[in-house]
C-alpha cells in the first residue's frame, strides 16, 4: 500500500497565496483617494462594459482588480447583502465596514479551506459628510483587512503606483479635477499617457442627498485630464 503524498501546511498556505498574488499581478492597478467634494475611484480599464468599480448601496461603491468573473461575483454578494439589511433594519445600518468585515470572512473561508484561492483584492469605499468620516477598507485575497487613510492603491504594481500617487497629491485639499489628474498620472508613469478610452473613472459625491455614486464619462473626463 503506498503512503499518501504529504505537503507541509505552511507549504500548502505559501503556494496558494503565491498562486494569487500572481494572478492579482496580471491585472491592472486601481487608485481610489479622498478628495474635497467626496472620493475617485480610478482604473485602467479600456472596457465599456466589465467594470471594475459599482455601486452597492446609498454611499458605498465597490472596486476590484484581479479576476474578473470572481471579484464580480462578489460585488453581486454585497449588493444582496446591503439590500436584505436595509430592508430588514434601516438604510442607515448599511455600512461599509460591515461589507468589508463579511467580504473578509468569505474571502478568508475560500483561501483556506478551497484548493484554489480566489485571484481578487477588492475596495468597499463609503463617503462621509465630510473628509474624515470617509471609510476606504482595502481586502486581500486571504482576507485580510487594511482599514487605508486618504487614499489606497491595489492590484498590478501597487508599492510603484502608490509611490507615485503620495508624490503627486501634496499637502493641500484636492478638487475632482486634481484628483483624477494626480490618480492618472500614477497609474501611467512618466512613460505613459492613458486617455479618456483607457479609463473607468467613478466618484462618491458628498453632497448627494442619497445616491452617491456617479460615474464619470466623456466628454466630462477629457476637459478634467487636460485642465491645470
Amino acid at each position: 500500500m503506498s503512503m499518501p503524498f504529504y505537503v507541509a501546511p505552511e507549504q500548502v498556505m505559501k503556494d496558494r497565496a503565491d498562486y494569487a498574488r500572481k494572478g492579482i499581478a496580471r491585472g491592472r492597478s486601481l487608485v481610489a483617494l479622498s478628495y474635497d467634494q467626496g472620493i475617485l475611484i480610478c482604473a485602467e480599464n479600456p472596457s465599456r462594459t466589465l467594470h471594475k468599480v459599482a455601486e452597492i448601496y446609498d454611499r458605498i461603491a465597490f472596486a476590484g482588480v484581479g479576476k474578473f468573473s470572481e471579484f464580480d461575483s462578489l460585488r453581486t454578494s454585497g449588493v444582496r447583502l446591503a439590500d436584505v439589511k436595509g430592508y430588514t433594519y434601516s438604510r442607515e445600518d448599511v455600512d461599509a465596514r460591515s461589507l468589508a468585515n463579511a467580504y473578509a470572512q468569505l474571502l478568508g473561508q475560500v483561501f483556506t479551506h478551497e484548493m484554489k484561492p480566489m485571484e481578487v483584492e477588492i475596495l468597499v469605499a463609503e463617503v462621509g459628510a465630510d473628509p474624515t468620516g470617509d471609510q476606504l477598507f482595502r481586502i486581500s485575497y486571504e482576507g485580510t483587512i487594511v482599514d487605508e487613510e486618504g487614499s489606497t492603491v491595489l492590484g498590478g504594481d501597487a508599492e510603484t503606483v502608490r509611490e507615485r500617487l503620495k508624490a503627486n497629491l501634496g499637502d493641500g485639499s484636492l478638487d475632482m479635477g486634481a484628483a483624477l489628474r494626480a490618480a492618472v498620472g500614477a497609474l501611467a508613469g512618466p512613460e505613459r499617457v492613458l486617455e479618456a478610452g483607457n479609463l473607468e473613472v467613478a466618484v462618491l459625491s458628498r453632497t448627494a442627498a442619497r445616491r452617491a455614486f456617479r460615474r464619470i464619462v466623456d466628454p466630462e473626463l477629457t476637459p478634467l485630464l487636460s485642465a491645470g
